[in-house]
């Protein structure tokens, strides 16, 4: 088998001297090459650490005889940037990231790659970017940090911070929570995007089964980088690992499914469909919401359930929430381990893989003064906390495209409601109302012209968290945005309004006083009525084409260069929002 990274060397002449002035020895430039792609940069916790997990990775493939190059796309911080113009710049790294590996592992020949990342955009940017190149390839997972004392997690900081804002907790407590919600390195420790994405790489069969969310420090990890690094010598040159050649429209289902299971980030609604158009495979919306109406929730993990993260993978992890969903899943899907999911599945038993699981959570249990069990954080599937998945796809006269709810984290009063609309043109304005309590109950409160034309599509998370932590709001208004929502966000919120407000959509023609009809059970959201008054739907649709004529179109601020892009070539939210280019 001639590999391709001796190919390149027949026709580079230049490519032997340049590695050799870069330290490598002679005999290297005949060894087959491994491309180690990561996300680490001094940018948040979820990448600070991943360097480690590099060179445990390098290190272990040049004990076997091989050669690894290292390759960095350092991810930004939706935490840090949250509250600021930075937060616009979210969602295009993405495609950055992905554009990077593209390039890196596209200008040089290679024979396998590994990717490490951890969260939100490094992960499913990753992913993108793996399927591009369509090297043999194998993801790890950065893993997940501890919870803090009083099992304190950051996705509660939002709501800490609107209590201090509303007189009901001091700036000691706030100053408390600040301090301690981050106690080492690894994505946040709720189920966010960041940890639904690493399960979502596992249950697409491109990481090695069992390594999604684990604890970011510790020997585990460690041992799992070891696996990765051997795998990937083992699949140098493959072609039957390619990812095109390992996933299928049912492995897209397949996680779909798990994300259901999991009550995952609404934002893994975008990334499984960019991820998937890579591969020409069509996953959209209404996959989810097929898919989801069949599944139950079963995962006590917040925001949506009781424990902090780490708890996912000492209650046995994604193995163990697959062996609850056996008789729903395409388990003979193939893996990178070149292996079915069942054949994973069957292994990982007995390997004493549950045995180590259950060690750690009794370590947790000893660490918290608790008596957690692997039931209370991973339900049975005949004893689940709900039923018909965990996100929702409404449509209507609003939303003519589509736009998602994460019901599991609503309050029940909510799923069908009639509400007076309060618009906003921006998160800034809307949560100035809320927390100065100028928005009543029974409003549906509107961020428009968020989406990725407007704006880039960043988080409405400070809005969400204002809402869903105040006690009379939380279960008697609606956020409604063409924006989205972070993983962590809870309460009655409605994103990724499509078409957006930029585009022109419905949701640019809402006015004060219109009323706003919800209906989660019929998946329903639509106006209903004007200046507080039901009206039949043909009168509806004339004062919306009245108020078509009028609308002005608003001018970006963004003249050039990421945003920019994202806002002339992106698609719907509700088919990926990735980059499309006209042939």
């Amino acid at each position: 088998m001639e590999l391709n990274s001796q190919k390149s060397r027949e026709v580079a002449p230049e490519l032997d001297p340049l590695r050799l002035g870069m330290g490598w020895e002679i005999e290297d430039l005949s060894k087959p090459q491994i491309y180690i792609g990561s996300t680490f940069g001094d940018s948040h916790p979820g990448s600070k650490h991943l360097d480690s997990l590099v060179e445990i990775v390098r290190k272990e493939i040049f004990a076997n005889g091989v050669f690894a190059s290292r390759y960095y796309y350092t991810d930004m911080c939706d935490g840090q940037s949250q509250g600021t113009d930075g937060i616009n710049y979210s969602l295009v790294s993405r495609e950055m990231i992905a554009n990077m590996i593209e390039i890196q592992s596209n200008a040089l020949q290679f024979d396998s790659a590994v990717y490490i990342a951890s969260c939100d955009k490094g992960a499913p940017g990753s992913l993108m970017g793996m399927l591009r190149s369509d090297l043999p390839s194998i993801f790890l997972p950065g893993g997940v940090m501890a919870a803090g004392p009083e099992m304190l997690t950051l996705e509660q900081i939002g709501m800490y911070s609107a209590q201090y804002e509303r007189g009901e907790i001091t700036k000691d407590k706030l100053t408390w929570a600040k301090h301690n919600a981050c106690p080492s390195c690894g994505s946040c420790s709720f189920i966010g995007t960041a940890t639904t994405m690493q399960i979502m790489a596992e249950a697409l069969g491109l990481a090695l089964p069992g390594s999604a969310v684990m604890p970011a420090i510790g020997k585990e990890i460690k041992e799992y980088a070891k696996k990765v690094a051997k795998r990937a010598i083992e699949i140098v040159g493959d072609e039957s690992m390619k990812p095109s050649r390992i996933l299928t429209k049912r492995s897209f289902e397949n996680a779909i499914l798990i994300h259901a299971a999991i009550s995952g980030s609404t934002n893994a609604m975008m990334h499984l469909p960019a991820i998937a158009h890579e591969l020409n495979i069509d996953i959209d919306g209404d996959d989810f919401d097929r898919i989801h109406r069949k599944a139950r929730f079963l995962l006590n993990i917040r925001p949506a359930g009781k424990w902090p993260a780490e708890l996912f993978y000492y209650a046995g992890g994604l193995p163990a929430i697959m062996e609850e969903y056996k008789d729903l899943l395409y388990l003979d899907e193939m893996t990178i381990t070149g292996k079915t999911l069942r054949e994973n599945l069957e292994e990982l038993k007995e390997n004493g893989y549950y045995d180590k699981c259950q060690a750690l959570l009794d370590k947790f249990n000893e660490k918290y003064n608790s008596k957690v069990q692997k039931e209370d954080v991973i339900k049975p599937y005949d004893n689940p906390i709900g039923v018909e998945g965990s996100v929702s796809v409404l449509k209507g006269n609003l939303a003519p495209e589509g736009a998602v709810i994460k019901h599991t984290a609503c309050p029940k009063e909510m799923f069908v409601a009639e509400l007076i609309a309060r618009p906003f043109d921006s998160e800034e304005e809307c949560l100035k109302a809320v927390l100065n309590h100028d928005i009543n109950k029974g409003e549906a409160v509107f961020i428009r012209y968020e989406g990725p034309v407007g704006s880039g599509m960043p988080e409405m998370f400070y809005t969400s968290e204002a809402i869903s932590s105040d006690k009379e709001l939380g279960a008697s208004i609606a956020l409604i945005t063409d924006g989205r929502f972070s993983g962590a966000s809870t309460g009655p919120v409605i994103g990724h309004v499509s078409p957006e407000a930029a585009k022109g959509g419905p949701i640019a023609l809402v006015e004060e006083g219109d009323i706003i009809e919800i209906n989660i059970p019929e998946r329903k959201l639509n106006i209903i009525g004007i200046d507080r008054k039901k009206c039949d739907r043909e009168e509806i649709d004339q004062i919306l084409e009245q108020r078509r004529k009028k609308l002005t179109k608003r001018e970006s601020k963004y003249k050039r260069g990421a945003i920019k892009l994202l806002a002339e070539h992106s698609v719907s939210p509700m088919k990926g929002a990735y980059l499309e280019f006209d042939d």
